[in-house]
């Protein structure tokens, strides 16, 4: 058996979601019978000190050897690390990416992509251009459970999909628990619902309904939305979304563009009332994917553990009704399964991933650009530009 590859990351910025990836890194890949690669963490970096990089590495267990940097500057320049994620504020995103491609290092950029589709298009021209790897963190998409329900869809045993109904809700005091400077609600921060939360349910919109299509029948969606705007800060906190795709997965390839179904995909992100209300999944399901043969639910958008199958069944017979579970291993969160996939890509010499390419990535952000224009939300413009390098 060939040696396992070896991928060396860096770690840019320091806050939760970082911490979650990066300990998810240093897991034995064994223990998700993984053996073709294998993760290192050799720095990672704090805008505000290098003391806090070296506590962010010992809090997550990185080896000795990882080094602490105290300026996303001198991360992007160690010439032993290969790739970078990004785990700064969407806000940031660009800029962060951007510094990093500059550098020669391949990245994985945490979601929201961007602030921006135009945003997004710089990146993927610069990576395209230098010939680096760039992937959008969307966790979920890598999940053994979602590849097991794209396939269901693919193979035509949900029938022909005409609806996916997702929503990813948390059930806060904004007021009291936010206010107006955390990055939930802060503009300065691209804060909002939308690009925060709303991604998930775009996630299972998107990879139900458009990445189960071959690549020549992807065709983006129009988008009908509300938004409610948070009136300490004009953040988005309750954002519904109405996409409708060209064509629906499961139907035959023979049939007549005109005689074609459209598929709608309803997108709903709120911060006052929650999915999951009690905590224990009781107002299940959060995500319905409806086709001619049965219906595939989940419990919650994000990281999901289980679904079910409930099959179309003739008048008067029982219910014939699949709970299958996925459980992620190695007291993991579920983020080593897109690393892994990052680091194939890196590996393989491929720019993007197959699973998250840019294209769907630039439809996504495109869809989050109409809302906000059909709803008049702006963000600050030193945020919302293409120049490069801007300092926030």
């Amino acid at each position: 058996m060939p040696e396992p590859h070896p991928i060396r990351w860096g770690i840019l910025a320091t806050g939760g979601i970082a911490q979650t990836f990066t300990k998810d890194l240093l897991l034995d890949p064994q223990t998700r019978n993984v053996s073709d690669i294998k993760h290192s963490v050799v720095a990672a970096a704090s805008s505000s000190s290098a003391d806090r990089a070296k506590k962010f590495l010992e809090e997550c267990k990185a080896p000795s050897s990882a080094v602490a940097y105290g300026s996303y500057d001198d991360l992007v320049k160690d010439k032993n690390v290969d790739i970078i994620y990004v785990a700064t504020p969407h806000s940031h995103h660009y800029q962060n990416t951007m510094l990093a491609l500059q550098a020669g290092k391949h990245v994985l950029c945490e979601k929201a992509f961007t602030v921006n589709a135009a945003q997004a298009l710089k990146l993927v021209e610069t990576a395209k251009e230098k010939k680096l790897f760039l992937m959008e963190a969307v966790w979920t998409r890598f999940f053994p459970l979602s590849l097991q329900i794209r396939k269901f869809i693919e193979t035509g045993k949900l029938g022909v999909v005409h609806r996916v109904i997702a929503d990813f809700s948390f059930g806060t005091n904004v007021e009291e628990v936010w206010g107006a400077k955390h990055r939930m609600t802060n503009m300065d921060l691209a804060g909002g619902a939308m690009l925060d939360l709303g991604i998930y349910p775009l996630t299972w919109v998107f990879q139900s309904l458009y990445h189960t299509l071959p690549l020549d029948e992807r065709k983006p969606p129009r988008v009908v939305s509300s938004i409610s705007k948070f009136a300490l800060t004009g953040a988005d906190e309750n954002t519904s979304m109405i996409l409708t795709f060209p064509k629906a997965p499961g139907e035959t390839k023979d049939i007549p563009s005109k005689q074609q179904h459209e598929a709608h995909g309803i997108a709903l992100t709120n911060f006052r009332v929650a999915t999951d209300v009690d905590g224990h999944q009781t107002s299940k399901p959060a995500v319905r994917i409806q086709g001619t043969k049965g219906e595939i639910q989940l419990e919650r958008p994000a990281r999901p553990v289980r679904y079910r199958i409930i099959h179309k069944v003739a008048d008067g017979q029982p219910a014939h009704v699949e709970e299958i579970e996925c459980p992620i291993p190695g007291d993991g969160e579920g983020m080593f399964w897109e690393a892994d996939e990052a680091a194939r890509c890196v590996r393989d010499g491929k720019l993007e991933s197959e699973g998250m390419g840019w294209e769907e990535s630039l439809a996504i952000m495109r869809i989050m650009d109409e809302v906000r224009k059909q709803n008049d939300l702006v963000y600050p413009q030193n945020i919302e530009t293409t120049d490069y390098p801007v300092k926030l």
